[in-house]
């Protein structure tokens, strides 16, 4: 499946369980890991939880199966890879904590800057 393909399905999976704040990352040229992330909220350990499995089961009734799923016992912070998408399904205190769309948000102008900056 292309990454747009894999994207569009787990972003209809996750809607259709009611993920909120829902934000896909375009990760291409900042890592080799994946094309995209895509980053959502549950209201629980158990919505996450029910969320990274509609994502999981969706994905094998597509034939592309995830390659891993890492997290599901703490329930706080669940990760699907999809190979080129990877899915992090968290609670709303690990989402703040990490804050995973500013990490990626990084871009090489913004980088350099915030090197200026730390250097001064």
């Amino acid at each position: 499946m292309k990454s747009e393909d894999v994207i569009a399905m787990a972003v209809k999976a996750l809607d259709d369980m009611k993920g909120i704040d829902l934000a896909v990352i375009d990760i291409i040229g900042k890592s080799s890991i994946a094309d995209a992330m895509i980053v959502v909220t549950g209201t629980s350990g158990r919505h996450v939880r029910s969320l990274a499995e509609s994502v999981r089961l969706t994905a094998k009734e597509f034939n592309h199966p995830p390659l891993g799923v890492e997290g599901a016992a703490s329930s706080d912070w669940v990760l699907v890879d999809l190979g080129d998408v990877i899915v992090h399904v968290m609670t709303e205190e690990m989402r703040d904590f990490y804050s995973l769309e500013k990490l990626w948000s990084v871009g090489p102008d913004d980088q350099e800057s915030a090197n200026n900056a730390a250097s001064s």
